[in-house]
């Protein structure tokens, strides 16, 4: 039993913050004791959020370095922009170095970084300064996902052997934020953004139960991305005026992937192969956030749609409101036939997740998802950048991908070079 409760410290206040705020409802371990953001507004609706939900009166910060000399903060949850994670890392590394601040843990949420070269500076500044460290995927630890993957090994691979494919997927309309629109400060698109979701969500669930991912190496990746909507003339247009005041976003200039799918294949310990195929979009308009996950073997198969959602609600043509998202993320309608999400922070993952890296820094355990495979992901999101480039499968060779960094990044890329040389 945990007896002891752990103040953790917000570094970002954007829409993944507010998640994983909403997430700390259900950790009785745990404490928000304090948000640092260069954005006061955002920072201040995080607090206030925090106060309502109970789950901390938190201090807000602008300087990490400040924040991480406040006694109470014992932990730190990295939720910040792709482009900003190495300074912040180094930030906490120096202060932890220099015996300014004591953590029990640090967790990075997805992706680790823009390139495996960032990813790998980062694992090894955390490593050498032996903090306690996890990778915050929140689609490994969903509640359907854990017991559906808990039954297929039970009852199906315990007498039929184990799975050799899974599919997952997952798709929306497009982020909330500018900087994801932006190559150079994402590292990419949509493949970066949230392939990186999908891709170890298979590789999660073809691991057997009690295992660690490193049960199944990773060997090939064969990906191709494309542009199917934003460069559309009219919706390029769309982006610029939706983002005027916050960033340039030209598509027409430097676009990215808004569409991706990639193949990996896997071997186990005892040389089966293993595949998982994963693809994802920022041009699906449909009720909201769709995620899609298949697992199948010799006698069996599992499923899980969260569209399908925990009840559907019926608004007729008479009833106008205002565009939100309170059925599901990315939420495109407000009439017709909508499933809703009860609670999205606990069916999405973010509760379970938070939970387990609480409860791991409170008593000294290593997390299922540490930053190694976050570093694993990197990787492979680098390689199905390559093999898109290439049109061909590539090997998952950390040395070889080390100083890889996508076209789509370097601004770059040329949408057309998927049907042209």
């Amino acid at each position: 039993m945990v007896e002891e409760r752990l103040g953790v410290g917000f570094v970002g206040s954007g829409f993944v913050a507010h998640f994983h705020a909403r997430a700390f409802s259900w950790i009785r371990e745990a404490d928000i004791v304090a948000i640092c953001s260069s954005n006061a507004a955002t920072a201040k609706s995080l607090a206030e959020l925090c106060k309502a939900l109970n789950v901390g009166k938190p201090k807000v910060y602008n300087d990490i370095r400040m924040m991480l000399c406040d006694p109470n903060v014992q932990a730190v949850w990295v939720l910040t922009p792709n482009h900003t994670k190495g300074d912040i890392v180094e930030a906490i590394v120096d202060e932890v170095t220099n015996g300014h601040a004591r953590l029990k843990g640090i967790a990075i949420e997805k992706p680790m970084a823009r390139n495996l070269a960032e990813a790998k500076k980062i694992y090894h500044l955390i490593s050498e300064a032996k903090i306690p460290h996890g990778y915050l995927e929140n689609q490994i630890y969903i509640p359907a996902l854990v017991r559906g993957k808990e039954l297929l090994w039970k009852r199906g691979a315990a007498i039929a052997g184990p799975p050799y494919l899974a599919r997952c997927a997952e798709e929306h309309s497009g982020p909330h934020r500018a900087w994801f629109w932006r190559g150079d400060l994402q590292g990419g698109g949509v493949l970066n953004d949230m392939l990186c979701h999908s891709l170890l969500t298979g590789w999660y669930l073809l691991t057997p139960p009690g295992q660690r991912m490193s049960e199944l190496t990773p060997k090939t990746v064969y990906a191709q991305i494309a542009s199917l909507k934003w460069t559309r003339p009219e919706y390029v247009e769309a982006l610029r005026k939706m983002w005027k005041d916050e960033l340039e976003v030209d598509f027409a200039k430097h676009p990215v992937e808004d569409y991706a799918s990639a193949k990996v294949v896997f071997e186990t310990s005892e040389k089966r192969l293993a595949i998982v195929e994963a693809t994802t979009s920022w041009s699906f308009v449909g009720p909201g956030l769709r995620l899609t996950f298949e697992v199948l073997g010799p006698e069996y198969m599992l499923q899980v749609n969260t569209l399908v959602g925990d009840g559907q609600i019926f608004f007729s043509r008479r009833i106008k409101g205002a565009a939100s998202e309170d059925m599901v993320e990315k939420q495109n309608a407000e009439q017709g036939l909508m499933p809703f999400v009860a609670d999205e922070a606990f069916s999405y993952g973010y509760t379970a997740e938070d939970r387990h890296m609480v409860v791991c820094f409170l008593q000294g355990d290593t997390p299922y998802t540490t930053l190694e495979e976050g570093l694993w992901t990197t990787a492979l999101v680098m390689a199905a950048y390559k093999s898109a480039e290439e049109k061909k499968a590539v090997k998952v060779d950390m040395v070889e991908l080390e100083n890889f960094v996508p076209a789509v990044a370097k601004g770059e890329w040329n949408p057309r070079f998927l049907v042209e040389d």
